[in-house]
C-alpha cells in the first residue's frame, strides 16, 4: 500500500504518519526567510511568527496573488472547503510555486460534535492534526479569558452598585453607571456546544453572591472579541476596539462599554500573545498559517487581515478561506473584509461536490441527509435518477457563480472529487459552470495530494493572470436597510425583504446616526440554506427574508441583521465525535480525530 491511502486510512492515522516527517518550525521559517527575532517557537513542530516585525521588514515587497476559497451552499454531506484549500496549496507546491495560505482555528464545539477538525482531509490536510483540533497555541483560550474578563466586570460592578450607595462607591473610585440587569448585550462563553447553559441564572445566595438575573452561554467563536482578531490591522487598532465593545445598557437604554468599565486594557493584555499568526504545513510539507476562527453564520467568518498581509508578502500565491457557502463567507469576505482591509482578491474558488450538488437537487426528488445519520445509499452510485438530482441541484452552484462575478473577480469552481463519481457527472457540472462564466477544475486532492490538483492548480493560476475588476456591492453610504435588501436580492435570491416591528425601529436609529455608515453590516443567517430556514435546499425563487432583530458590536464595527432564529450556543448531538476520540497510552498519540 502506498504510504498514505484515504480510502483505507482516517484523517488522524495519515497525520500520524506525516508528522513523523514534518519539516521542523525553525527549519520551516529558514525556508521562508523569517529571521530568528520573528519566531516564537511553541515546541519542535510550530510555532507563531511576530506579525509587527514581519510586515515592517516586508513592507517594501509587492503582494502576491490573493485567492479566497469558499463552496456551494453546505451539506451533512460535506463539501471539503479546508481539503480544497490544503489541495490547492499542495498543488502548486508540486508545480514549484512559492504558496501558502491561512485558515481558521476550529472551536472545540463541533471537533467535539459531529463536524469533525478543519484541517482538511485525505492527503490534503493541515499537520499536526491534535495540535490544531485541541486548541492549537492558545489563542481561543485567551479569547474566552479576555470575553468572560467584560462580563466578570459589568456582574461585579452591577453587584456593588445594589449594595454601595453612591458615597460609597465614591470612595472606591466608582461613579454610578446604573446598570440594567435585563439588557445585557454580552452573556458568557466556553468553547463547546452546551444547548444546557443557553439560558441561566447567575447569582443566586447571598448579597455577596452577585446579582441574581438571567443570563446565557455562547460557544466561543461567536464572541465579538474573535470577531475582531478577525479583522484588526495593528495593537493599537486591537486595544480600541477592545475598548468599544458593549456589554450592556443603563436603565435608560444608553450602551455601556468595555472602556466604561475599565477593563479593555486588561482584555487586550489578555490578547496579546494571540495577535501572531501560528504557522503550521500541509502533509506534503506547504506551510499555512492559522488565525482567528469567527463562525461565518454568525460573526465575520475570515482567518484574520493580518495574516492575510503577511502571507501577501512571504508567497507569491496566497490562500485564505472563507466560512461556509458563498453566500455566507463570501459575501462577509467581499463586503466587510476586503473593505476593512483594502486587499483586492484575484480569484476566488468555489469547492462543490458531486454528492453536495445532488443533495440541492430537491425539485428532482432528492433524498434528506440529516446531521448525524447514515447517508443513503443512493449518493455513492451514479444512476439516471442521481443524475436527475445533479441537473436541478447544479443551480445552487449557478447562484454562487453569479454572486462571485458581481464582485468582478474570476470565479474557479473546483469539482472536490471522489472516487465513486463518474465522468458524466464532472462533465454536466462543468458544462453549466462553464455557460455561467466560471473556470472549472476537477481534483482528486483528497486521494492523491499536489499530484491530483496539477489541473486545479493550473486553472487557478490561468485566473490569476486576470486583472481582478473588484467592487464592492454597495457603498458605505446606503442605508441600513438598503444594504440588507441589495444581499438579500442579489446575494440570496430573495424577492424582498421583511423587517419586523423592532427592527424597523433600530434600523431607523442606526440609518439618523451617520457614524453607523461605517459599520460592517453582518448578516446573521442559517448557513444550511440559502434562506433563513435551514430546510430548505436547492435554489429557491419568491420567497421573503424576515430580519426579526438587529444586533451591534460595538467594537467590531458591526450591524447584525438577524433572519430566522439563530442561537450563539450549538446543541450537541446524539452522536457526538468525542465517542470516538481516544488516546494510545504508550505513546500519548491522540487517535479518533477524523
Amino acid at each position: 500500500m502506498a504510504k498514505y491511502d484515504p480510502t483505507k486510512q482516517s484523517d488522524w492515522q495519515i497525520a500520524e504518519i506525516a508528522e513523523a516527517e514534518m519539516i521542523p518550525f525553525d527549519t520551516m521559517c529558514d525556508k521562508l526567510g523569517i529571521p530568528k527575532d520573528e519566531r516564537i517557537p511553541m515546541g519542535q513542530k510550530i510555532g507563531r511568527v511576530d506579525y509587527m516585525k514581519c510586515l515592517e521588514r516586508l513592507k517594501a515587497k509587492p503582494d502576491g496573488k490573493y485567492i479566497e476559497v469558499t463552496a456551494i451552499t453546505p451539506t451533512p454531506l460535506g463539501e471539503g472547503k479546508s481539503t480544497s484549500s490544503m489541495g490547492l496549496i499542495e498543488g502548486l507546491g508540486k508545480r514549484g510555486m512559492n504558496v501558502g495560505g491561512c485558515i481558521r482555528q476550529p472551536s472545540g464545539g463541533p471537533t467535539m460534535n459531529i463536524k469533525g477538525s478543519a484541517a482538511g482531509g485525505g492527503i490534503s490536510l493541515l499537520i499536526p492534526l491534535t495540535d490544531f483540533s485541541l486548541g492549537l497555541t492558545g489563542d481561543i483560550n485567551n479569547i474566552m479569558n479576555a470575553h468572560n474578563l467584560a462580563m466578570v466586570a459589568a456582574t461585579s460592578r452591577l453587584q456593588h452598585e445594589f449594595n454601595y450607595d453612591d458615597a460609597q462607591l465614591a470612595k472606591r473610585n466608582l461613579k454610578r453607571l446604573n446598570i440594567d440587569p435585563k439588557n445585557f448585550e454580552m452573556g458568557w462563553i466556553m468553547d463547546f456546544c452546551a444547548q444546557a447553559l443557553r439560558h441561566i441564572i447567575i447569582g443566586m445566595g447571598g448579597k455577596m453572591d452577585g446579582f441574581m438575573m438571567k443570563s446565557s452561554f455562547g460557544i466561543a467563536v461567536s464572541s465579538e472579541v474573535m470577531a475582531i482578531l478577525s479583522v484588526f490591522t495593528s495593537l493599537e487598532d486591537l486595544r480600541k476596539r477592545l475598548n468599544e465593545m458593549v456589554v450592556c445598557y443603563d436603565k435608560k437604554g444608553n450602551p455601556i462599554t468595555t472602556g466604561d468599565l475599565e477593563v479593555g486594557n486588561a482584555m487586550t493584555a489578555w490578547m496579546v500573545p494571540s495577535i501572531n499568526p501560528t504557522l503550521m504545513q500541509t502533509v506534503e510539507k506547504q506551510p499555512c498559517f492559522v488565525h482567528a476562527g469567527p463562525f461565518a453564520n454568525i460573526a465575520v467568518g475570515q482567518s484574520s487581515i493580518v495574516a492575510d498581509q503577511i502571507g501577501l508578502k512571504l508567497f507569491d500565491y496566497h490562500i485564505t478561506e472563507s466560512g461556509f457557502g458563498a453566500d455566507i463567507g463570501f459575501e462577509k469576505f467581499w463586503n466587510v473584509k476586503c473593505r476593512f482591509s483594502g486587499l483586492i482578491p484575484h480569484v476566488s474558488v468555489i469547492t462543490s461536490t458531486v454528492r453536495g450538488l445532488k443533495h440541492h437537487g430537491v425539485n428532482a426528488g432528492s433524498l434528506p441527509c440529516p446531521p448525524g445519520k447514515p447517508i443513503p445509499k443512493e449518493y455513492f452510485s451514479p444512476s439516471p435518477k442521481t443524475f436527475a438530482w445533479l441537473e436541478d441541484g447544479v443551480e445552487n452552484l449557478c447562484q454562487h457563480i453569479r454572486t462571485v462575478k458581481k464582485a468582478g473577480i474570476t470565479p474557479v469552481v473546483c469539482i472536490n472529487s471522489f472516487h465513486f463519481d463518474s465522468d458524466e457527472e464532472h462533465a454536466l457540472i462543468r458544462r453549466r459552470a462553464e455557460a455561467e462564466g466560471a473556470m472549472v477544475a476537477v481534483s482528486r486532492h483528497w486521494q492523491f495530494g499536489g499530484e491530483g490538483a496539477l489541473e486545479f492548480a493550473d486553472v487557478v493560476m490561468d485566473a490569476c493572470k486576470e486583472k481582478p475588476k473588484f467592487k464592492f456591492l454597495y457603498p458605505n453610504e446606503l442605508p441600513l436597510r438598503k444594504r440588507v435588501e441589495l444581499i438579500a436580492k442579489e446575494v440570496y435570491g430573495a424577492a424582498g425583504v421583511a423587517f419586523a416591528p423592532e427592527a424597523n425601529a433600530k434600523a431607523e436609529r442606526f440609518e439618523k446616526d451617520p457614524k453607523y455608515n461605517e459599520y460592517a453590516t453582518m448578516m446573521v443567517k442559517t448557513h444550511l440554506s440559502l434562506t433563513h430556514d435551514p430546510t430548505i435546499k436547492g435554489t429557491p425563487k419568491g420567497w421573503t427574508l424576515p430580519v426579526r432583530d438587529f444586533l451591534i458590536y460595538g467594537g467590531a464595527k458591526f450591524i447584525c441583521p438577524v433572519c430566522g432564529a439563530i442561537s450563539l450556543m450549538p446543541g450537541t448531538s446524539s452522536d457526538p465525535a468525542y465517542r470516538r476520540v481516544d488516546v494510545d497510552v504508550k505513546t500519548g498519540n491522540v487517535k479518533g480525530i477524523f
